[in-house]
């Protein structure tokens, strides 16, 4: 990474608290990157059918380990996503002045970071808040198997959703390694390169594999009756 490109994320660590740089890029990656990764491979359930993936993914060994997981999911969630947000108010883009890799990388993070959070919002809700609230109930996998084939703009943001956040880990990864001393020097970050590129390519991997068998599994006739029977249970699908 060039001096010029390392002007945004500089000047930005002088204006956040040191405390506060670290304990944000901490909470992006413990708990929050082993969450994601323990989500995408359990989603890689629906390889196995239904009953493997409700679950892998749904359901839960202890009454309070539902609760328990939203807190740990959530808090880190909700305070990244504050930090975050300040950070990306508080530096002005030079991309034009200095068009180097690192800058790109800087703003396609910011930019990724918007994505993601506006996924995540879109997904907690839909698959985890909104059956248990309203219909006192995990989602079902027909239900998410069935729109994942059969509703276009559904599978469309799930594989940009999963594309933005496989990147925003990967980079931002990178970034907690450079904002806690590990990579030092220009030679570390360019040897951690290629690290950072496989951790992408393996979830990206991990997310789309996941969408792919729940398409695959949308398109059979089973889940097909089993939707139309959650339609007629529920008065429709919302």
């Amino acid at each position: 990474m060039s001096t010029q490109a390392a002007t945004a994320p500089a000047a930005i660590s002088q204006k956040t608290p040191l405390l506060q740089s670290r304990l944000g890029s901490f909470l992006a990656v413990v708990p929050l990157s082993i969450w994601v990764v323990n989500h995408l491979w359990d989603n890689l359930a629906a390889f196995y059918g239904g009953a493997a993936w409700q679950t892998a993914v749904t359901q839960y060994k202890h009454p309070y380990a539902q609760a328990l997981t939203f807190l740990i999911v959530m808090l880190p969630l909700l305070f990244h996503t504050g930090w975050g947000l300040v950070r990306m108010f508080s530096f002005k883009p030079n991309n034009l002045a200095y068009p180097y890799y690192g800058n790109l990388k800087y703003i396609v993070q910011r930019v990724a970071g918007l994505g993601v959070l506006a996924f995540l919002g879109a997904h907690i809700w839909l698959a985890f808040l909104q059956p248990r609230l309203i219909h006192g109930q995990a989602e079902p996998f027909a239900a998410i198997a069935y729109e994942m084939h059969w509703h276009a703009p559904t599978i469309m943001v799930y594989l940009l959703g999963v594309l933005g956040t496989a990147y925003h880990l990967a980079n931002g990864l990178q970034g907690f390694a450079m904002g806690w001393g590990l990579l030092a020097t220009e030679r570390s970050m360019r040897r951690f390169e290629p690290w950072s590129i496989v951790i992408f390519l393996v979830l990206l991997a991990m997310g789309w594999g996941a969408i792919f068998a729940l398409y695959q599994a949308g398109g059979t006739e089973e889940i097909i009756r089993a939707r139309e029977e959650i339609v007629r249970l529920r008065g429709g699908m919302h």
